[in-house]
């Protein structure tokens, strides 16, 4: 005889400082990737190197000629036209310059308001992470996202189900081998490093802490790390939009605005 199966029931799963410090800092993280997009057309390619050679260029994105816009990444150059290089210029005609003025704060090219909306969210996204990790402290949570040697081997059959490769999830406690390996990565390795970098990058900072430029192999490579930081959190915004909407969107999402979560009888 198949037992009979609990009914589902509705669970607090996030505190209203959690929920506020996550959807202020999707917003802060918006504008910053725009703002910093708008600072990047200023200087448009990355130097694995203490100070611009174009020798050790990683990417450099382009307009060798009117109407002709190319990104060149490890040597190897592609046509971008219309989305790199030559692109929209914010006020209704094309130009040359990186990223195209729809997705760049200001849409017009302007070096000085991308930096103050750059700074200024940057301070408003360090709060919003700062109230995050003191309310997951408090609540206890914070211990329980770290990733330990016993998930490694959950990895796989946890993104296994996810891809809907395997019906049931690997067994874990609060959160599942994936988040503890996003959280840990995010927390402690990539949004410190991009933290780091930013204010290596910012001259007020340099004039007072030189070193800290100087063992990041200077201000072009500084350059890099925060460009690659920004991509890995990209990454993790994607990763994570992904398996909200594959376990369940509204379900997933009330829990994020109103705090309730529907439990079903198996998962309680």
């Amino acid at each position: 005889m198949e037992p009979i199966a609990s009914p589902p029931r509705v669970i607090s799963r996030y505190n209203i400082v959690t929920r506020a410090s996550h959807w202020f800092w999707v917003i802060a993280f918006g504008v910053l990737v725009s703002s910093g997009l708008q600072i990047f057309n200023a200087a448009p390619y990355l130097d694995a190197s203490d100070k611009s050679n174009p020798a050790r260029r990683v990417l450099a994105i382009g307009a060798p000629a009117d109407g002709v816009g190319t990104t060149t990444i490890f040597g190897h150059t592609f046509t971008t036209t219309g989305w790199l290089g030559w692109v929209d210029d914010g006020s209704g005609g094309r130009t040359a310059r990186a990223f195209p003025g729809w997705i760049t704060i200001p849409a017009y090219q302007d070096l000085a308001d991308g930096r103050r909306w750059h700074l200024f969210f940057a301070w408003f996204a360090a709060a919003c992470w700062l109230a995050w990790l003191v309310s997951a402290a408090i609540k206890g949570s914070l211990q329980q996202m770290i990733l330990r040697p016993s998930d490694l081997p959950k990895l796989w059959p946890m993104q296994a189900f996810y891809l809907k490769l395997r019906k049931e999830p690997p067994p874990y406690g609060v959160y599942n081998p994936l988040q503890k390996a996003s959280y840990t990565a995010i927390g402690f390795v990539i949004a410190p490093l991009v933290v780091i970098t930013g204010l290596a990058l910012s001259p007020g900072v340099d004039a007072i802490a030189n070193p800290l430029t100087w063992l990041l192999g200077g201000r072009q490579f500084a350059r890099l790390w925060h460009f690659a930081g920004m991509l890995a959190l990209l990454g993790f915004f994607a990763v994570h939009v992904f398996q909200v909407a594959t376990q369940g969107f509204v379900n997933q999402m009330n829990s994020m605005i109103t705090g309730r979560f529907r439990v079903e009888g198996h998962e309680a």
